[in-house]
């Protein structure tokens, strides 16, 4: 074996450079200054390495067990700077005396987790894909149960763990199905060898079944809710998106690399599928009096608009998922923010009616909230209703009448979510209260997470660079 191909794997190479040194800081600071100087160095670090996957060049090495594209090396783009607005926000959470002797850990899982994805999207053969994927979620299982004294974190990390298990192995059992039918798990030899036959359709519905538990689809979401609850804020925040955006990435890509012959079978699954998503979460969400609950719920249906991009099948619908996955990731870590600040800093209640008079004690931190929540629920001019819009255009690329009814009734579906959305901002604004949270001043950190997100929302949808540069790595 040569280990020279090591060094094409730059990103994941850094990666674990960054692992190490974490560690090796944990290990070594002491003191008082040990809180700011590791949360330091992992910033700097998060930075250069969102700087290293900007050089990176597509290779493909070890027989193509591991193939990297452009497309996948500005998605690990992405899910870095996801990860480190996470960082950036969990420091007043952080400063916890429960949780603060535990920082250096925290880090250490977060950033196995996101080698993980990044082997998960550069994969090239389906054991490979599997093994990224569970570096992925045996760690987060950790990050959910981190705040070890609530209740609520434990049965969240308890429900993630079993239900990760379980789709797992439906996934393996779906692969097992496919190897069984061509002889190989390399996604090039698998490919030029598949066709439809009653084995090969199994071995798709359970594989994709496996993958819909990550992305949290319909009906595969019943852990979401409760997880969502019970991890820390920052966590949540981190499930909802980083995770997320990773897992949608890999399932468009296989879908088109891999099963491009067997198209006509999984468009249907992928209709019927997108279509309960939306639906079903827009009417649960509605319900809803918790804000993260609300929030798994948002998620939910964002992972269903996310979907519509891969019934394109193409480097338009590509395109329309990364862009969607970044502008998600700007605003929906807003929304996480407030919600961590306000948790830590106000009365610790996450109940939607906590927000009640939210404005008169806290208005800089409503409008922001209010700018991410329009942005979600894709009202122009903000980069939400831009994603939405290049999504429904990938989705009606395809030109068949399912796919333009399936396009319609998710367009429809923008109404309840822009109803559910405005029962918050009528908390902040209208509700009255008499005992509203008290006015509290944010540390730097949420600032510069806030202002971080502030900034995709306002300018990612106008500036076209984005687009175009995520058009260019897609093949466009």
């Amino acid at each position: 074996m040569d280990y020279s191909q090591f060094f094409n794997m730059i990103p994941e190479a850094g990666l674990i450079a960054v692992l190490v040194i974490v560690f090796l800081a944990d290990l070594i600071l002491k003191g008082e200054k040990k809180h700011s100087v590791l949360s330091l160095l992992t910033g700097a670090l998060f930075i250069c390495q969102t700087a290293l996957c900007f050089y990176a060049e597509p290779a493909s090495v070890f027989g193509g067990c591991y193939e990297s594209t452009q497309a996948a090396n500005v998605m690990k783009i992405i899910l870095t700077a996801g990860a480190f607005i996470v960082l950036v926000m969990s420091q007043s959470w952080l400063e916890r005396a429960d949780v603060k002797n535990k920082e250096g850990e925290y880090y250490e899982l977060i950033i196995s987790t996101l080698l993980g994805m990044y082997v998960m999207i550069s994969s090239g053969h389906f054991l490979m894909f599997f093994l990224g994927l569970e570096m992925a979620s045996v760690p987060m299982a950790c990050l959910v149960a981190f705040d070890k004294f609530k209740k609520n974190s434990a049965e969240g990390a308890a429900k993630f763990i079993l239900t990760a298990t379980f789709s797992s192995g439906v996934m393996l059992y779906g692969i097992s199905f496919i190897y069984g039918a061509v002889g190989t798990l390399y996604f090039g030899d698998v490919a030029a060898q598949i066709s439809a036959s009653p084995l090969t359709i199994l071995g798709l519905v359970f594989f994709f079944s496996g993958l819909g538990f990550k992305i949290s689809l319909v009906p595969f979401h019943f852990w979401t809710a409760d997880t969502y609850q019970g991890a820390p804020t920052a966590v949540t925040g981190y499930l909802s998106v980083v995770s997320k955006g990773a897992a949608a990435f890999a399932l468009m890509t296989i879908l088109m690399k891999v099963f491009a012959p067997m198209v006509e079978y999984w468009e249907y699954l992928m209709y019927i599928v997108i279509l309960l998503t939306i639906t079903i979460a827009n009417l649960f969400a509605i319900r809803q009096k918790e804000l993260k609950r609300f929030m798994a719920f948002s998620s939910i249906s964002q992972a269903g608009y996310i979907m519509l991009a891969v019934i394109g099948n193409s480097a338009m619908g590509l395109t329309a998922l990364m862009y969607y996955v970044l502008i998600y990731v700007a605003a929906n870590m807003a929304v996480f923010t407030i919600i961590n600040v306000v948790e830590t800093r106000g009365n610790g209640n996450t109940k939607m009616n906590c927000y009640d008079g939210f404005y008169g004690t806290n208005p800089r931190l409503s409008f922001l909230m209010t700018l991410a929540l329009f942005s979600l629920a894709g009202i122009p001019p903000f980069a939400g209703m831009f994603c939405k819009f290049f999504v429904f255009m990938a989705a009606a690329e395809q030109g068949s009448t399912l796919a333009y009814l399936v396009v319609f009734i998710a367009l429809l579906n923008t109404v309840p979510s822009l109803y559910y959305y405005l029962k918050i901002v009528k908390c902040m604004y209208i509700n009255q209260t008499e005992t509203p949270l008290p006015t509290f001043k944010s540390d730097n950190n949420t600032r510069f997470a806030l202002a971080l997100c502030t900034i995709g929302i306002l300018l990612f949808g106008v500036c076209s660079c984005v687009y175009d540069w995520l058009a260019q790595a897609a093949g466009m």
